[in-house]
């Protein structure tokens, strides 16, 4: 098997893993700079629609504001800090739209797994939101292929019904199912979302990664915080992982 560069096979985690605050544009910029060339990151939805870079459905952990992020507006959102409870040099790091995520990552070159990350009962909405967004960059990528700025987007999600909605919304998107456990009828959930990847926890059994691997979708694993488990993924066929420490490869290596 051709052996393929790690930079090309690590997906930062929530942006920037463990090294910057999570979901900030701070934390895509630093993946870049360590080298990765690609990003995943949470999205939901606003009260107005708006779909933000957000993990949690309220705004406690990651945010100096405080509440649900379904009862906050985007005007809202651009008052906050969403750096500063990671570390005071993080401070002033706003909650950035999933736009405002796209174009950072077109300006980089990365390609992007957006989660599409509903908020309780708005599994559809969310999906139909994210994938409106993408499906314009998307199309700008068609149409112009010379232009090497918009990423390629993959969208992910545990929610088979906001991949169903963003499937209804942007066909040509590619879709991946996020899976904890692996239940026995996963080819039927992949199919009813028009899914043609897995991304599947790090500790799932080494005998059902292999069936997995051997069914010849690609498949991703989340999350691999050190090298050695990475390197055994890797061997068993996993095409990429996602990492809160994309700096234990350094650019020599990568």
């Amino acid at each position: 098997r051709e052996r393929v560069p790690a930079r090309h096979r690590l997906r930062a985690h929530r942006g920037g893993g463990a090294l910057a605050p999570e979901n900030t544009l701070a934390g895509i910029r630093i993946a870049h700079r360590l080298g990765c060339r690609g990003v995943e990151f949470d999205v939901m939805l606003t009260v107005d629609g708006v779909p933000i870079l957000m993990h949690d459905d309220t705004l406690e952990r990651t945010t100096d504001g405080a509440g649900p992020v379904a009862a906050t507006t985007a005007e809202q959102l651009d008052w906050l800090d969403a750096g500063i409870k990671h570390h005071p040099a993080f401070a002033v790091s706003p909650v950035p739209t999933f736009a405002q995520a796209l174009r950072l990552c077109s300006e980089l070159g990365l390609w992007v797994n957006a989660e599409i990350k509903p908020t309780p009962g708005t599994d559809a909405a969310t999906g139909r939101a994210v994938a409106a967004v993408a499906g314009v960059v998307s199309t700008h990528r068609v149409k112009n292929p010379a232009q090497n700025s918009p990423p390629a987007i993959v969208l992910s999600s545990f929610s088979t019904v906001a991949l169903q909605a963003a499937m209804t919304a942007s066909p040509a998107l590619p879709r991946a199912l996020l899976l904890g456990e692996t239940p026995t009828d996963w080819r039927a959930l992949l199919d009813s979302c028009g899914a043609s990847a897995l991304h599947v926890a790090v500790g799932v059994e080494s005998s059902t990664l292999h069936d997995l691997c051997a069914s010849g979708l690609p498949v991703a694993c989340y999350t691999v915080n050190d090298r050695q488990t990475a390197d055994i993924l890797f061997a068993a066929g996993v095409s990429a992982i996602f990492t809160d420490r994309p700096d234990l490869w350094t650019a020599g290596e990568m």
